[in-house]
């Protein structure tokens, strides 16, 4: 392992899992420890802050949300949810609870790697910047203004601001709650159809393909993000 190479905590209870990771991990250039357990990832975490952490949900000792919640008290670094088919309901609360995206098992390496390298990439960056741009879309965040291929794009405020939390996030799934939380206040959260109809509206607008979007990308049952899909 070369010096200097980013650490990634592996956090299942699954020795095949974390054999599977190791072996990836590492032959990608990446320093490995794991923990099987809630607790022992939490110490592993606070003695040894590692670069990132892959974290799946179900853990003997308690949940991968809880895992979530606690470092986001204290840290920022990178969390990559593992989740199985039909965890949908838990998928949604670690990234609510503050994980950064997840992968589906069985997943491939490349997507894994992928993934990993998004999530290790946002770091330190909150899209908090005046403009953000995203393929031909130049989104100016101070100036509540959007272009597309050098054309300024009319949207309404509501939908500026969905494309704001989008952009602030960009890459980053955000889910459901957060994005109505975030536009339209504290006490929603689960008004998902006021989404769909915006979203539907932004795309007319944005994409050149509505059917086929290629910037405002929905992860169904979770969330939306903002990305140049290749």
């Amino acid at each position: 392992m070369s010096e200097g190479a980013a650490h990634v905590l592996v956090v299942d209870d699954e020795p095949q899992i974390v054999r599977g990771l190791r072996v990836v991990l590492r032959r990608a250039g990446y320093e490995v420890s794991a923990a099987a357990t809630k607790e022992e990832a939490l110490d592993s975490a606070s003695v040894r802050p590692p670069d990132a952490i892959v974290l799946d949900l179900v853990l003997p000792d308690g949940s991968g949300v809880d895992v979530c919640s606690e470092i986001r008290r204290w840290s920022r670094l990178p969390i990559l949810v593992l989740s199985a088919v039909g965890d949908e309901r838990e998928k949604v609360r670690a990234l609510d609870a503050g994980a950064d995206d997840y992968i589906t098992k069985p997943f491939g390496t490349d997507e894994l790697l992928a993934r990993l390298r998004a999530v290790m990439r946002r770091v330190g960056d909150d899209g908090a910047g005046a403009e953000v741009t995203v393929g031909d879309l130049v989104i100016d965040l101070a100036g509540r203004r959007i272009e597309r291929s050098g054309e300024e794009v009319h949207l309404t405020p509501i939908e500026f601001d969905l494309v704001r939390v989008l952009a602030q996030h960009r890459g980053k799934l955000v889910t459901h709650r957060q994005l109505l939380q975030e536009v339209w206040g504290p006490s929603y959260g689960t008004e998902t159809h006021y989404l769909r109809v915006h979203v539907a509206h932004i795309r007319s607008k944005l994409e050149r393909d509505p059917s086929h979007p290629r910037y405002v990308i929905t992860e169904p049952g979770v969330g939306y993000r903002l990305q140049e899909q290749s």
